[in-house]
């Protein structure tokens, strides 16, 4: 009794390591998958990055500034550089616009903007960012502080700038509030 339970076990023994040795040659490691993985994306960032130019999206962002304090500044004016540097290294076009209005308008005016040497800078090196300010705005300071509202030299002025990203994006364009 002793030798047939010695044979089953090693029988049973031979049968696992049949089993594992088929599971190891039909499912590739972890490793080959991840391998196989990281592949693709490359592949699929390649195909993305060497689009024909006729495939190529024309992307469009807007930018809303609406209160009047530096951090929120410096995040748009962030998101607007790295949408525009992650487009120009696809090799795809994009337009942005910084839109204030309100308290916002303070980013764009010549005498109170907290980041007026940032603008200056990328107004220069990315021309696909552009500024815009809210005329509506611009007028009801210039009542309330009883004199001339002076905007720095990189933003032009729309009559509303709320209508001004309405309109935007009824246009297809992409709206971020940061």
């Amino acid at each position: 009794m002793m030798e047939f339970g010695r044979s089953a076990r090693t029988g049973l023994a031979g049968v696992v390591a049949l089993v594992i040795a088929a599971l190891l040659i039909v499912a590739p490691s972890a490793t080959a998958q991840e391998k196989k993985q990281t592949t693709a994306k490359k592949q699929t960032t390649a195909q993305t990055s060497k689009r024909p130019a006729a495939e190529k999206k024309q992307h469009q962002l807007v930018l809303q500034v609406n209160t009047n304090e530096p951090a929120m500044m410096n995040l748009a004016l962030n998101n607007a550089t790295n949408v525009a540097q992650y487009y120009k290294d696809l090799d795809e076009k994009v337009t942005i616009e910084i839109v204030t209005f309100g308290p916002g308008l303070h980013m764009l005016r010549d005498d109170t903007s907290p980041v007026k040497a940032r603008i200056t800078a990328i107004a220069a090196s990315t021309p696909a960012i552009s500024f815009k300010a809210c005329g509506n705005t611009q007028e009801n300071m210039s009542k309330a502080e009883n004199k001339e509202i002076a905007l720095v030299s990189e933003a032009k002025v729309v009559k509303s700038g709320v209508v001004r990203v309405m309109e935007l994006q009824e246009r297809g364009w992409s709206y971020v509030k940061p």
